[in-house]
């Protein structure tokens, strides 16, 4: 699969998840498999370009390429204004968001709410992929509701206006997040075109990804919601993939290192107040299923500081039989490469790691 200057073989995506797909997240999924990571939808209302809210996720210092920023709205000059705006501020690829359910999204025209209005989705791919000179590529759902299922036609749509791949979720908007995907339009709309789809949807294991390949023929699968707390299911479809054999899980001594790096960089990137409000998600998705997890997540919840949270995840884990005493044991993250970009999240300076 092409896309643009950057090539892949079944890349496996991290999918647009607002609040979720920071620069922080970005960069741990990337260092644990993820070919591509979408960021969390920007507006195209320009406004608001200079909110604290938008500069943050416009921001993808220290990011690996292909940096991806996705753009949503409604009105075409907005988005082609703030597709030139993320071109010029450094991102390799320009997603535009016609797959987002949410009430606030939607009730703006925006998201998963275009599907309805082929017209206009036609206008809004047309000037956006002519208005920059980097790939443009599209994320929807199968269509407005399950008795107008027009994930094809808006598809063709898509590669007649010159976007260059195309991420389909398996369900319709007003499906939301309940019942289970459903791929047979996926797999319809990897038939009718040309241009690579990813298939999106309810990929929780390595077995599931290895199923949607099976069932859809698409050219890579985008996980989601899976990977809230599991950064490794990427190396972990990979590995499954290219072998047919299942890596074991993290041990509690990468799980507790790869959080605090977690939770550091949410700090660096957010501030103290916000990083440590932000950071309680994450925390209750790392420690899910563990011993005593309802209690710890109570007791994060009343810390208002990041050393409390550190010191109280180390106070956690040894009670899951082990003690954390490094930042970084053991994950693959103490290598040169991967603490260069941990100085760039932190705006320190690069240089060669000791």
């Amino acid at each position: 699969m092409r896309l643009g200057r950057y090539q892949f073989n079944r890349p496996v995506a991290l999918a647009p998840m607002a609040g979720i797909t920071d620069r922080p997240f970005r960069v741990l999924c990337k260092h644990l498999g993820a070919d591509l990571a979408f960021s969390e939808m920007v507006t195209s209302n320009s406004a608001l370009f200079a909110s604290r809210k938008t500069q943050t996720r416009m921001n993808h210092r220290g990011e690996a390429e292909p940096r991806i920023i996705q753009i949503a709205g409604g009105d075409v000059a907005m988005m082609v204004e703030a597709a030139q705006l993320n071109e010029s501020l450094g991102a390799h690829i320009i997603d535009i968001n016609m797959g987002c359910p949410a009430k606030k999204v939607c009730n703006k025209l925006a998201g998963s709410a275009l599907l309805s209005d082929e017209l206009l989705v036609y206008k809004i791919l047309a000037a956006v992929v002519k208005s920059v000179n980097i790939p443009v590529t599209l994320k929807i759902r199968t269509g407005p509701d399950p008795g107008n299922r027009n994930g094809v036609t808006i598809g063709r749509i898509a590669e007649d206006s010159g976007v260059s791949l195309l991420s389909v979720h398996g369900r319709t908007r007003a499906d939301k997040f309940l019942g289970e995907a459903e791929y047979e339009t996926i797999a319809e709309i990897v038939q009718q075109l040309e241009i690579p789809v990813l298939a999106n949807g309810d990929i929780n294991t390595p077995e599931d990804a290895a199923r949607v390949f099976q069932m859809t023929d698409a050219a890579g699968v985008m996980v989601g919601r899976a990977a809230q707390g599991n950064p490794w299911i990427f190396r972990e479809i990979k590995h499954y993939l290219a072998t047919g054999q299942k890596l074991p899980a993290p041990d509690d001594a990468e799980r507790a290192s790869v959080l605090k790096w977690h939770l550091q960089n949410l700090y660096a990137l957010y501030g103290e107040y916000s990083g440590v409000r932000i950071a309680r998600k994450h925390i209750a998705w790392y420690c899910k299923g563990k011993s005593h997890a309802a209690d710890f997540r109570q007791r994060m919840y009343r810390l208002e500081n990041p050393q409390d949270q550190l010191n109280e995840i180390d106070v956690f884990f040894e009670t899951q039989g082990i003690g954390v005493s490094s930042p970084m044991p053991q994950s693959g993250m103490e290598s040169s490469s991967f603490r260069n970009e941990s100085r760039l999240l932190n705006n320190e300076p690069v240089g060669i790691a000791s």
